[in-house]
């Protein structure tokens, strides 16, 4: 099944339709697909008009290398590199099952500029990973505060974090303002997604990269989560 147009936002080029139905084939054909989105008429809504909703933002949409922090079945990150070919695009992703998938939906889909990472956000950002993208994405994996700090020392100065979240929620927008300076991102615009998005509340958060790196970041894997910056 093809995908439901979206009422207002970006769309689907064909070239990146042709990619990317082999990749939904696979969510709604393999028994281990690490989506709980099976329904393909429902996964082109869920994950692929929700990713494509992030490419309203310029910070995105002409980036050069773009990082997929908690990639799990490879959304939004395969989304991106279908969309945007001439990107070079890293899906990162600790477990080790869904790297899997997502290198397989990847050369099924021909999507030559995603890449695979095997590895935690924190780890690959002392390495390879350190201040190497334009724009870091990060769809349903944490706090505000622990994004920032996940995408801080993936980032150029000068480059955004776009992270896909539901509802708003003023006390942890508040952590993520007291938390700002000591990660050296600035907070950025917030918007609604429209509801072809497959997701009620959807809202996209902007955060900067300001400056260079802090010293001591990344923290140990696994610390931005249990100990998040800015809390109270």
């Amino acid at each position: 099944m093809g995908a439901p147009a979206p009422e207002s936002g970006p769309r689907l080029t064909p070239e990146a339709r042709s990619a990317l139905e082999p990749v939904i084939e696979m969510l709604s054909r393999e028994s281990s697909s690490p989506s709980s989105v099976t329904d393909p008429a429902l996964a082109w809504s869920v994950h692929v008009a929700d990713s494509l909703s992030g490419l309203e933002f310029d910070e995105l949409a002409s980036a050069g290398a773009i990082c997929d922090v908690g990639s799990g079945a490879g959304f939004p990150g395969l989304v991106l590199a279908a969309m945007l070919p001439a990107a070079r695009v890293d899906l990162v992703e600790g477990t080790g099952r869904k790297c899997e998938f997502i290198e397989r939906a990847a050369a099924a889909g021909g999507i030559g500029n995603a890449r695979a990472v095997h590895a935690r956000a924190e780890d690959w950002a002392v390495g390879e990973g350190r201040e190497a993208y334009d724009a870091v994405t990060a769809r349903a994996v944490g706090r505000l505060s622990t994004l920032a700090e996940l995408a801080s020392p993936l980032l150029r100065k000068g480059g955004g974090m776009l992270a896909w979240k539901g509802r708003r929620d003023p006390d942890e927008e508040a952590e993520l303002a007291r938390a700002a300076s000591e990660l050296a991102v600035e907070v950025g615009e917030v918007r609604w997604v429209g509801p072809y998005a497959g997701s009620r509340n959807r809202h996209l958060h902007l955060i900067r990269k300001v400056g260079p790196t802090p010293a001591g970041l990344p923290r140990r894997a696994g610390m931005a989560k249990k100990r998040p910056r800015g809390s109270i």
